[in-house]
């Protein structure tokens, strides 16, 4: 009896080992049935993450909104436990979001990610037992399905690839928070679905040669604030870099050079709102940008991508718990806040030394164009003393107002609220406030178009209080809750990404009335008659400003300008604060 026990037990060990090397052996990616040569197509792609789920019940894949291909996208979840609902999942682990084909030429964490849902199912390495992984296999459909092997040109494979523009040619990395695109649409709900507390996306670089494979470009330290921003700087990046080290991957900052050399010294990239780690943060996730280099050959940049997620995984399983509560007391501290910063700067007076890895570059004269050119010499590598500027300080703030007030009939921006589950009020009768109300001073606009759009920047407002009745349909927006900095960076028109930047108000940039100059040149006489310190500064425009002078339009507009007839919508931002006093 003993010997059978002891024999069935013998044969149902061999049996769970033939199977799971015959899983092992039948899951196998195109990256690795190809050594490393190409890389998945979509179809390819979410075919394998729907043999895994159906294989392991510790995965699960799921369809969430659509995309401007038509295609939807896929959310696939990895958790021990087997729980995929995230209102439970988010209490007790920690949560990472991987997004995969942004720009789908960069393909690497695409194949990287594959592998490591692969590994986690067979135990290949080891479970995850306070993390909870979820990815985004690929985010840009239509640029993967726009195949071909040349728009990379600056690139060392795969074989063939996507392209960066989406089905409508947008490049997803700047549609974060103007949201152009389906996509964009869906990604928010995923995000505020999943509630991640580190976010992780994967692309590849341009720009310098040098001899790492690996490069980070985490959230800008100082606009996370805080503790948590502390934590990112002190203890995350430099943990992740030791990990890697320690198993034969080096890693440096994001080169952030282009047209130059390394060694002259760099700053580190601010990732504002537009971009996929700029909008995260204003939820305080901690946000990973992995920028593998282009030139070095895309086996080697795969397995650089999968082991830094390895990695990330490790450091999420030892401090899941404190994550967890440095983003919570950094919602707490906001909230307690009383001033935002709306723009920044690099401060010159803080400088980090790397000892960058780099090869030596010669100055020659192009075969081509007749004109110097850069060239690297890989024959001599060096390592130097490089300046990193990575400490930025605020150039412009804003008091936190209590709530806002937008007049109705925004709906794209009553949208995108409601999409980042902002939470507002319809006012339902008449309410009259005393607001803060802006009008544009003054803008510069992109002469060129960007992402189908002319932004605007350096823009400059003028406030002033003001009694005004709200109606029905207009909506109150409390700051009193967790989106306060996407409200902060949407609605103030001073911010960098802000909608009014992004030409969702320039109908108010354009008078509607006007006036023929000889009935006005009548009223303009009366009203310089009646208004005797308009009169004043009138004259005296004209008598210290030349051009002013010598411009009779300009000079009936200027009174215009500043009298009733003049419309009070023209530059009239129809946003309001209500302020905290």
């Amino acid at each position: 009896m003993r010997f059978l026990l002891t024999l069935g037990l013998m044969l149902c060990l061999f049996s769970c080992e033939t199977q799971k090397e015959s899983k092992t052996r039948e899951i196998i990616t195109v990256f690795e049935k190809s050594n490393g040569k190409e890389t998945a197509t979509y179809l390819q792609a979410i075919d394998f993450y729907i043999q895994l789920a159906k294989e392991f019940p510790e995965i699960n894949i799921q369809t969430i909104g659509t995309t401007d291909s038509g295609h939807p996208l896929h959310i696939v979840t990895y958790n021990t436990d087997a729980e995929f609902n995230f209102q439970k999942i988010g209490k007790d682990k920690s949560v990472i979001l991987i997004n995969n084909g942004i720009h789908p030429g960069e393909s690497d964490g695409i194949d990287a990610t594959m592998m490591l849902y692969r590994d986690l199912a067979l135990n290949n390495i080891n479970p995850p037992k306070n993390t909870v992984l979820v990815t985004i296999p690929i985010y840009n459909i239509g640029g993967s399905l726009n195949r071909n092997s040349t728009s990379r040109v600056n690139q060392n494979g795969p074989k063939s690839y996507g392209f960066r523009g989406n089905a409508k040619n947008y490049d997803l990395n700047r549609d974060f928070i103007k949201v152009d695109t389906k996509n964009a649409h869906t990604f928010s709900e995923i995000f505020h679905l999943v509630k991640p507390d580190i976010f992780v996306d994967n692309h590849v670089s341009n720009g310098a040669d040098y001899q790492y494979t690996l490069t980070h470009l985490f959230t800008q330290h100082n606009k996370l604030d805080g503790e948590l921003g502390q934590y990112l700087h002190q203890e995350m990046m430099p943990s992740l870099e030791k990990l890697l080290l320690n198993d034969g991957w080096d890693i440096t900052p994001y080169v952030n050079v282009f047209n130059t050399v390394p060694e002259n010294g760099f700053s580190q990239f601010m990732d504002y709102p537009r971009y996929s780690t700029g909008y995260t943060a204003l939820w305080n996730t901690l946000g990973l940008m992995v920028e593998t280099h282009m030139l070095k050959p895309y086996k080697q940049r795969v397995e650089g991508t999968y082991e830094l997620l390895v990695k990330l995984l490790d450091l999420s399983e030892r401090d899941f718990k404190k994550i967890k509560e440095l983003r919570e007391h950094s919602f707490e501290m906001y909230l307690e806040k009383t001033t935002y910063p709306l723009q920044w700067a690099i401060d010159t007076t803080k400088t980090s030394l790397l000892q960058f890895k780099g090869y030596s570059a010669d100055t020659l004269i192009s075969e081509v164009t007749g004109f110097p050119r850069l060239k690297y010499d890989r024959n001599r590598p060096f390592v130097k003393e490089v300046s990193y500027q990575n400490y930025y300080a605020p150039t412009k703030e804003v008091e936190i107002p209590k709530a806002y007030l937008i007049k109705k009939g925004w709906k794209k921006i009553t949208e995108l609220l409601q999409d980042n589950q902002i939470s507002f009020e319809i006012l339902k009768e008449n309410s009259s406030y005393t607001v803060e109300s802006y009008k544009i001073d003054s803008f510069e606009t992109f002469q060129n178009s960007y992402e189908g759009h002319y932004p605007h920047y350096n823009t400059k407002v003028l406030s002033s209080l003001e009694k005004i009745v709200f109606t029905p349909g207009d909506i109150l927006v409390p700051t009193n809750q967790k989106g306060l900095r996407y409200l902060l960076e949407t609605l103030e028109p001073e911010a960098t990404d802000s909608f009014f930047n992004w030409n969702f108000f320039d109908v108010i940039l354009q008078r509607k009335e006007g006036f023929s100059p000889y009935v006005f040149e009548d009223i303009a006489l009366e009203i310089l008659k009646k208004d005797k310190n308009m009169n004043s500064i009138f004259v005296l425009k004209k008598e210290t400003d030349s051009v002013f002078a010598s411009n009779w339009y300009a000079q009936l507009d200027w009174i215009y300008q500043r009298s009733k007839p003049h419309e009070p919508q023209f530059m009239q931002y129809p946003v309001y604060r209500l302020l905290k006093d």
